[in-house]
C-alpha cells in the first residue's frame, strides 16, 4: 500500500475528504520526524514506537566500482512493533516472491 491507496482506505472508512485525510497523514509524518529530530520517542499504543538510533562509521564498498569507501555514521530512525499490530499480522499469509 502506497500513501495514495492509505488516503483513499482513510477517506473511505472515516467518511473524511481525501483532502483532510491527506492534511493529517501530512502532519503525522511531519510531528513524527520533528519528534525524531529531538531524539525523542513517539509511541502509539496498540501501534507501535518510533525512535531514532546512531548507526555508528563504518567500511562500504561502492557497487558501481566495488572499491571500499567510509560511511560516515548517522542518526536512523528505528520501529517496533505494538502488541496490537503484532497480533494483527500474526496470522498474515505472504504472497509468494518467487
Amino acid at each position: 500500500m502506497n500513501k495514495n491507496e492509505l488516503i483513499n482506505e482513510l477517506s473511505e472508512e472515516t467518511t473524511f475528504s481525501k483532502k483532510d485525510v491527506t492534511r493529517v497523514v501530512d502532519s503525522l509524518t511531519r510531528i513524527i520526524g520533528r519528534t525524531l529530530k529531538k531524539a525523542e520517542k513517539v509511541s502509539i499504543t496498540g501501534f507501535g514506537t518510533f525512535w531514532l538510533s546512531r548507526r555508528s562509521a563504518r567500511k562500504g564498498i561502492n557497487p558501481t566500482n566495488l572499491q571500499r569507501i567510509d560511511l560516515p555514521e548517522a542518526n536512523v530512525p528505528r520501529f517496533k512493533p505494538g502488541k496490537g499490530l503484532r497480533e494483527t499480522v500474526k496470522a498474515a499469509r505472504f504472497a509468494s516472491t518467487v
